[in-house]
């Protein structure tokens, strides 16, 4: 029984409506460009309490953020800014911090603070959290739902960028893999309109990107995208650098996939075929480490730890995954689409398959530990996760790549020799008058159309229809061999498979990396403590004895509020505000993380509702518990605490 290929437009729509459908599961359930940079402290802290309006709110974060005068905004109860908009560089060695200063005279109430920028590696990032002056109110302050990259132009930036990694895994690829691996694919039209549009559609994306980047880190609003304002202050960022620079590289690579389908494929001479080549080679692979550098120097391997490497690192890593990926999209084109493809041909790119895949696997686990650190992030956080789902599929993909190498093994070369392949290719592209006098030529027992049918338009129209018989009948022979049908099959697996694969590679660019996550987590858990170093502590604490008169408030200060001696004030407060007498209150200190105190603390009363201490001696940093007994009467008390930073 003849085993004969599927049909490429039945079997690739299958397999692209699957991918389709695995692609939208895994991009529908990603958040929105999650940062890779995130905030990891804020004076004052989220939910905290002052006794007293701050001079300034800073924030602190993970990495290098690019800040403008507006990035953070400070809102009163009732939406007006309480800030003066002097954005401030407080960063210090590794530590990155910004602030802003706030107006004097502000109410008591709880205040918004709303920041967002750009992370150094190219993502927005956005976040708001309350702090209140004296003591919590209501306020009206309505915040924006739509996350910092997020809605319709967060959608068509990923979109772009999805483009952008395939197309440049094809124009990359399909170059290599007609250099290295078929030459005389130079003169096949299918694979010369691949890579000619993967070249267009990555020019187009590029460019897309470059306009949309405005509203992707700021507004949000599509019409912004044609802001000449905003276009300028892009092109003066890391990111307008990278993009632009990728477009005049493109310059570059158009006159390489001009010289490799014009006078490459035209060359007939050995020698000079050769020596062109060599050129070709050389040359392609300076654009394409150039083209591949404009994404390690805007993105993940700019940051963090080791850039120095990384940068490098990741540029091997994408040409790799151009060079099998690449390889694997003209393969399946001239799989397809051209009269034949000899078996030395595949064999050949099997090997370089083969050599990327260790490029890749090596690169690769750099990679995973350099963004992701630890084995807990691997399965606990969100990049983690998406990186086993990325080894999983490059699993399934390199067993369907054994299976293709397998059907290469039994693959037999064609039977025409390559000149008649070429011959009968030639043929094929031949205008269609041409095809009419041969197709008519053929006819039996007739010489030429002309003769037996007067009427040249019959003649013509008699000729087309010879013509695509005789290219069915072609396709027919061609698709009759088992082995090229297995072939065909396993290679449109793969790449299903790998169009898969490079979707959850485009949302990891997007994904905070587990090490930062895990970083922000441990930094965050402090969330709860009331003060940052190098201010004052000011705390409150609502207590209730149960006797009578026995419910207040207890607002207490350490100040400066870090190691060494500290001034400790105490008010203490009916519900109503006022000075409430007490016949005791007692405080204690203790550093549960080194197993220090409770250090007591005896403070004097000064006057009603209000007693102090000085020289309150913290000898060593870290979270201490503040607590502090109240006694209403003889017999009712209450002992109430508070977490807080001591720097």
């Amino acid at each position: 029984m003849t085993t004969t290929a599927p049909r490429l437009g039945t079997a690739v729509a299958r397999l692209l409506i699957l991918a389709a459908a695995l692609l939208g599961t895994l991009l529908a359930g990603a958040a929105p460009a999650s940062a890779h940079a995130a905030l990891t402290g804020s004076d004052p802290r989220d939910g905290a309490v002052v006794a007293t309006a701050p001079k300034e709110v800073n924030l602190t974060f993970s990495e290098q953020v690019a800040m403008s005068a507006d990035s953070i905004r400070v809102l009163d109860p009732a939406g007006r800014r309480a800030d003066t908009g002097e954005m401030r560089d407080l960063c210090s060695g590794s530590v990155i911090r910004y602030g802003v200063g706030l107006r004097a005279g502000l109410p008591d109430g709880t205040y918004t603070v709303a920041w967002q920028t750009v992370s150094a590696d190219s993502h927005p990032i956005a976040g708001a959290f309350t702090f209140s002056i004296g003591a919590p109110s209501a306020t009206s302050v309505a915040l924006p739902e739509q996350n910092a990259g997020g809605g319709l132009v967060g959608g068509l930036y990923g979109i772009a960028r999805y483009l952008s990694y395939a197309s440049f895994a094809v124009l990359v690829g399909g170059g290599a893999f007609v250099l290295a691996c078929w030459p005389r694919g130079a003169g096949v039209r299918p694979v010369q309109r691949t890579v000619v549009r993967a070249w267009l559609t990555l020019t187009v994306a590029t460019l897309a990107m470059l306009l949309l980047r405005n509203p992707y880190t700021g507004s949000g609003e599509l019409s912004d995208a044609f802001d000449l304002a905003g276009l300028k202050s892009v092109l003066e960022t890391k990111t307008g650098a990278a993009l632009t620079s990728r477009l005049l590289l493109l310059g570059a690579a158009a006159l390489f996939v001009a010289v490799l389908f014009g006078s490459y494929a035209r060359r007939t001479d050995p020698k000079e075929r050769k020596d062109l080549a060599f050129g070709l080679g050389l040359g392609g692979t300076v654009v394409a480490a150039g083209i591949a550098g404009t994404w390690a120097l805007a993105e993940h391997a700019s940051t963090g730890i080791q850039p120095g490497i990384a940068m490098p690192v990741d540029i091997l890593h994408l040409l790799a995954v151009a060079a099998w990926l690449g390889g694997l999209t003209v393969l399946l084109v001239a799989l397809y689409r051209a009269p034949s493809v000899e078996r030395s041909a595949v064999e050949r790119f099997s090997k370089v398959a083969f050599g990327s895949v260790l490029v890749l696997a090596a690169t690769g686990l750099y990679q995973s530990w350099r963004q992701v650190g630890s084995w807990s992030a691997l399965t606990d956080t969100r990049y983690g996760q998406l990186l086993l789902v990325k080894i999983g599929l490059l699993a399934v993909l390199l067993g369907i790549a054994w299976v293709s190498r397998r059907w290469t093994q039994r693959l037999a070369d064609p039977t025409p020799t390559e000149a008649e392949a070429e011959a009968e290719e030639q043929s094929e592209e031949q205008s269609e008058e041409g095809m009419a006098l041969v197709g008519a030529a053929s006819e039996p027992g007739s010489e030429t159309a002309a003769e037996s049918h007067p009427d040249p338009e019959r003649a013509a129209q008699l000729a087309r229809q010879r013509a695509a018989v005789a290219t069915a009948r072609r396709k027919r022979e061609r698709d009759a061999d088992p082995e090229r049908a297995g072939l065909r099959r396993s290679v449109l697996t793969e790449a299903a498979v790998a169009v898969v694969l490079l979707a959850v590679t485009t949302v990891l660019t997007s994904t905070e990396p587990g090490r930062t996550e895990e970083e922000a987590g441990r930094t965050g858990s402090a969330a709860g403590s009331a003060a940052v170093p190098d201010r004052p502590v000011d705390i409150r604490l609502p207590f209730d004895t149960g006797g009578v008169d026995g419910k207040g408030v207890v607002r207490l200060s350490l100040d400066p509020g870090r190691t060494g001696a500290n001034a400790l004030h105490l008010f203490v407060e009916r519900p109503n505000g006022k000075p409430l007498d007490v016949p005791e209150v007692k405080v204690a200190l203790t550093l549960k993380a080194k197993d220090v105190g409770p250090l007591p603390v005896a403070p004097d009363r000064i006057q009603t509702g209000h007693w102090s201490a000085s020289g309150v001696q913290i000898p060593m940093p870290g979270e201490w518990t503040i607590q502090v007994t109240v006694r209403t009467s003889d017999i009712d008390q209450t002992t109430i605490d508070k977490n807080v930073k001591i720097g």
